[in-house]
């Protein structure tokens, strides 16, 4: 029903157009012939054909322009939900990888290089996404350019 709202706003509106016009016998339609008559001298009458023309391609611009929107920002939408799901799967993995390095650290003999090289490691992912999580432009360009190594 959301989706046709204007269609039945539309539809409520011609009816009680129809109505007002039956129980009143009014003649809309003669009344606006005669209004165009008394205009003729204006060349109103002329504008009118080149108006509708001009009013349905806007409409249908507007309509177009406002799909286009509604799509990219369900776009952007799935595309925000996914980067906090990668985040969140790579902050519980990171956070296992500490367990690991903790039990690295109270192992005798384990070479401090490789425990180094982890610590990088962990905090070029934890920056790589984060500038994921900040893209304002979703496009594969953006995407990677956000990712490629500093």
């Amino acid at each position: 029903m959301k989706q046709y709202k204007l269609t039945v706003i539309g539809i409520v509106c011609a009816s009680l157009l129809y109505l007002i016009s039956v129980l009143f016998n009014l003649e809309i339609f003669e009344a606006l012939i005669v209004l165009l008559d008394e205009l003729e001298h204006l060349e109103i009458d002329e504008i009118i054909l080149p108006g509708f023309v001009l009013a349905s391609f806007v409409i249908a611009d507007v309509l177009r322009r406002n799909k286009v929107n509604r799509v990219s920002q369900e776009k952007l939408k799935i595309y925000r939900a996914m980067v906090q799901s990668t985040h969140h799967v790579l902050n519980n993995f990171l956070n296992q990888m500490l367990i690991v390095k903790m039990k690295a650290e109270s192992t005798p003999g384990f070479d401090p290089k490789v425990l180094k090289i982890y610590d990088q490691i962990a905090d070029e992912a934890q920056q790589q996404i984060h500038a994921l999580s900040n893209i304002s432009d979703v496009s594969e360009a953006s995407i990677h350019e956000s990712v490629r190594p500093k």
